[in-house]
């Protein structure tokens, strides 16, 4: 399976994907114009990769800020995750967020409330 990276631009995220290292990161601004449409090649890795997923799978989100869309396909691509067996124990979310914004924990708390998957907050 080939790697995945997009490369961030002021409005849409850096992203990158490696199965091979069980690896998913989205960094930076996610405001795009169409935020489906935008992260179609990661659903779409996404896709391909549950098939034959990493023993441990590590997905890295630290986002300076997103939109309402953006939220609402990070929500898809951990529902998508969740079908790993083990993924309560095997998937981990590493949720970065502005020490300084409770905003930005209270999302990711969210997040781990409405999925299986783990998580681990850092404040930054």
């Amino acid at each position: 399976m080939q790697p995945l990276s997009i490369e961030g631009t002021f409005k849409t995220p850096k992203i990158t994907a490696d199965a091979g290292k069980g690896l998913i990161e989205i960094s930076g601004r996610s405001n795009p114009e169409n935020a489906p449409e935008f992260y179609k090649p990661l659903l779409n890795w996404v896709d391909e990769y549950i098939q034959n997923p990493a023993l441990h799978t590590k997905v890295v989100i630290a986002f300076e800020h997103f939109n309402t869309s953006s939220s609402k396909v990070v929500l898809n691509i951990f529902r998508r995750l969740e079908v790993i067996p083990g993924s309560a124990i095997n998937v981990v979310v590493d949720w970065h967020y502005d020490a300084e914004d409770e905003d930005e924990r209270e999302t990711g708390e969210y997040y781990q409330k409405m999925t299986s998957l783990g998580f681990k907050f850092t404040g930054v």
